[in-house]
């Protein structure tokens, strides 16, 4: 270890020992020494020069074809049925390291066996099992499938959290906003090529904004779904420590995994309270230091490759500027409040589950509920279904008028002024952001 930072006699001698017997007076002949770690920088600083380590090799994570050879080799003496296609299994553990995936080939055997334990074709209770019982179990796909959801990459287990499996379908209307979330996300996993021949770089960072309730975090959750990169979600103020210096270190350690497990998408949400605009605030400039770690991360001298930040806010002005320029935040996207087809579109949805009577009239209810919020619809339905309830435990349908008292009850909470201050804001950062290029650019001569 690094001698000025431990405080055992012990420990600094070895490491002057090594030193000695490594690159001293005496020869050390024909040795070759290797060594191994993961953590590279608390290695003693005089180990890592010419003479002792003279190289220094990094063992990245596995790309697509390492790991369909990784694959490969663990389900050599496997009984694979058919339907395996281990290419496609490669194309979907971004961020797997080699023992990851042969956690995976074994969960998959796991699973083979547990189903024909559970069919009767293994029977624990006998002695010894014949060699023609073990020819009929084979590990189909729907056992991979099933062990990709146990084993997680080592690089994000400390930060692993289980993102709910929501789909493009779940979400109603926002076809524009879908749009961009696919071209910044999804493109460059799925056409790297034509990224690559048209000299296209996919945008770094993009910041969701709107109104409470419009699906700015259902969005985000949809991405990680779709897109099967690996996710990191973020929440804004649990980045904050007491001790100083940790807060900026929480942020650079959730950039170095997202680089490791890579391609990865990092979800911030409620970022006006990680990155409040510098120079307002009255606290001892943590929140300061953590923006400027963060703007160096997003856009720094170390490149971010094959990771998109999406942060998400209902207080876009709170935002630091720097955040919103290109390089940084790349698009800055409005989610509004759903209009009549969306609003339509949002009620089949949170009806889907809900038996309704024959004079339930959605395109009705989807015009009365003008200024309501995607979340606001949900809130009706589920009052609607909880009124049917609460007239009869045994009702079997929700009947139009039940909608109707549901009405009187949850009112919308999207007002005018909300909306013209979120276009205000829109219209002031597009205005700075041409400026911002308008100043970059250089001088013409005529």
């Amino acid at each position: 270890p690094k001698r000025e930072e431990v405080t055992g006699e012990v420990e600094k001698r070895v490491v002057a020992q090594l030193l000695t017997l490594m690159d001293g007076l005496q020869e050390r002949g024909q040795v070759v020494v290797i060594g191994a770690t993961n953590r590279p920088d608390a290695v003693d600083p005089a180990l890592r020069r010419p003479g002792r380590f003279d190289r220094e090799i990094w063992i990245n994570p596995p790309d697509f074809k390492g790991r369909y050879e990784i694959l490969q080799i663990h389900t050599r003496n496997m009984p694979l049925a058919p339907d395996v296609d281990l290419r496609k299994l490669a194309e979907v553990t971004h961020g797997f390291s080699g023992a990851d995936l042969a956690a995976l080939a074994r969960e998959a055997a796991m699973s083979a066996l547990r189903r024909a334990i559970q069919s009767g074709l293994i029977d624990l209770n006998q002695p010894s099992l014949p060699p023609e019982v073990f020819e009929k179990i084979k590990v189909t796909m729907a056992d991979f499938t099933a062990a990709l959801k146990e084993i997680i990459p080592s690089a994000l287990r400390e930060i692993h959290i289980e993102v709910p499996h929501v789909r493009w379908e779940d979400i109603g209307g926002l076809e524009n906003v879908k749009q961009e979330l696919r071209e910044a996300v999804e493109w460059p996993l799925k056409y790297p090529d034509r990224f690559k021949k048209f000299g296209l770089r996919p945008p770094k960072g993009l910041l969701l904004f709107g109104p409470p309730g419009t699906g700015k975090t259902l969005l985000a959750k949809a991405v990680a779904t779709e897109s099967g990169a690996n996710f990191i979600a973020v929440r804004g103020p649990e980045i904050f420590s007491k001790w100083v210096g940790e807060s900026e270190k929480m942020v650079r350690e959730i950039f170095r995994k997202a680089r490791m497990a890579a391609p990865c998408v990092v979800f911030i949400d409620e970022i006006d309270a990680l990155a409040t605009a510098r120079g307002i605030g009255v606290d001892s400039l943590v929140s300061e230091r953590v923006v400027a770690q963060l703007l160096a991360e997003m856009d720094g001298i170390k490149a971010l490759e094959n990771v998109v930040v999406i942060a998400a806010t209902n207080r876009p002005d709170l935002v630091d500027p720097a955040l919103l320029r290109p390089g940084r935040f790349d698009r800055i996207i409005y989610v509004p409040p759903p209009d009549f087809k969306a609003r339509l579109e949002i009620l089949l949805i949170h009806t889907r589950a809900t038996p309704l009577a024959k004079d339930v009239d959605l395109e009705e209810l989807a015009r009365r509920t003008e200024g309501y919020s995607g979340a606001d619809l949900e809130l009706l339905v589920r009052e609607a279904t909880f009124l049917a309830l609460r007239e009869d435990i045994n009702a079997k349908e929700v009947s139009m008028r039940h909608f109707e008292e549901a009405l009187k009850k949850v009112r919308p909470s999207v007002t005018q002024d909300m909306l013209k201050f979120y276009e205000s804001w829109l219209e002031k950062a597009r205005q700075l952001t041409v400026a911002t290029k308008a100043k970059a650019a250089p001088p013409l001569y005529l």
